[in-house]
């Protein structure tokens, strides 16, 4: 699948929040340089009206061009960077060097187009949010698993069942390898656009996405949840808080926390 690149020329004191701008417009990954940002959307879904509307307050020129799937996991590779919560979690790719001092849980992965850097709050603010539940013996659902990082996670942490979705082929082969690579076996994953064919219930649901999606999704969600159970999402901007919250009250869920790190929101909610 080819992608998008969008090269802008913005200064790093902008470069936070309009990355989280193009996110909640559909682009999946940012590589960051000095006084640049690259943008990559999938080509399918590039709309060049909705990128005008997100730049112009920023008054910023930009550049375009089409990555084709050949050259995209080098790209991934030179860009990726290891991800650690506290103590708790480290997320590394091969090339990097183990943590030190380990930590309690270790994930090795393989960087494909998958895992934006963009996007290493969102994925701490929900590591950090599962750090304080028990998966032990529990059913969890990953919606839009991405490289399977939360749902590889929750496995390490007992959970006894769990399922993975995405709606790209790519990254479900990429979840699949990483749950191979780190000795993980309970994690079944497949594709899928949407929670219409899940009909199973889950202790808890962890949604790494972003606000549109969630949106649209969020009854669908609960309906997964069994009574008392819990929702982790992320890939939310503050600004987005009070939809979410509109959204998740109306059909049964209560705000229990929520994490805010560079501009971006994680809440946790239960059912």
């Amino acid at each position: 699948m080819s992608h998008i690149a969008i090269t802008i020329q913005v200064g790093p004191e902008q470069t936070d929040l309009l990355i989280a701008q193009l996110s909640a417009a559909g682009f999946e990954g940012f590589e960051e340089q000095p006084d640049l940002l690259i943008a990559y959307i999938p080509e399918a879904d590039f709309n060049e009206v909705v990128l005008k509307d997100v730049l112009a307050p920023y008054g910023v020129a930009y550049t375009q061009e089409t990555i084709q799937q050949v050259n995209w996991n080098a790209l991934w590779e030179s860009n990726f960077e290891p991800v650690q919560v506290d103590d708790f979690c480290g997320i590394r790719a091969a090339f990097h060097p183990p943590f030190s001092p380990t930590p309690t849980y270790e994930i090795v992965i393989t960087p494909k187009m998958a895992f934006g850097t963009g996007h290493h709050a969102t994925t701490s603010s929900m590591i950090k949010l599962m750090q304080g539940l028990s998966f032990t013996g529990k059913s969890v659902f990953d919606f839009g698993t991405g490289t399977g990082i939360l749902a590889i996670l929750a496995e390490m942490m007992g959970a006894a069942k769990l399922d993975a979705i995405d709606y790209d082929e790519w990254a479900v082969n990429n979840t699949m390898e990483n749950i191979a690579a780190n000795n993980t076996h309970k994690i079944r994953v497949w594709q899928a656009d949407s929670l219409d064919a899940v009909t199973a219930t889950y202790d808890i649901v962890l949604a790494n996405i972003n606000c549109n999606v969630l949106l649209h999704f969020m009854a669908d969600m609960h309906r997964l949840l069994q009574p008392g159970g819990i929702l982790l999402l992320s890939g939310i901007l503050p600004s987005d808080e009070e939809q979410i919250l509109a959204a998740a009250i109306p059909v049964g869920f209560s705000l229990q926390k929520k994490i805010e790190k560079d501009n971006w929101l994680a809440m946790q909610f239960v059912a």
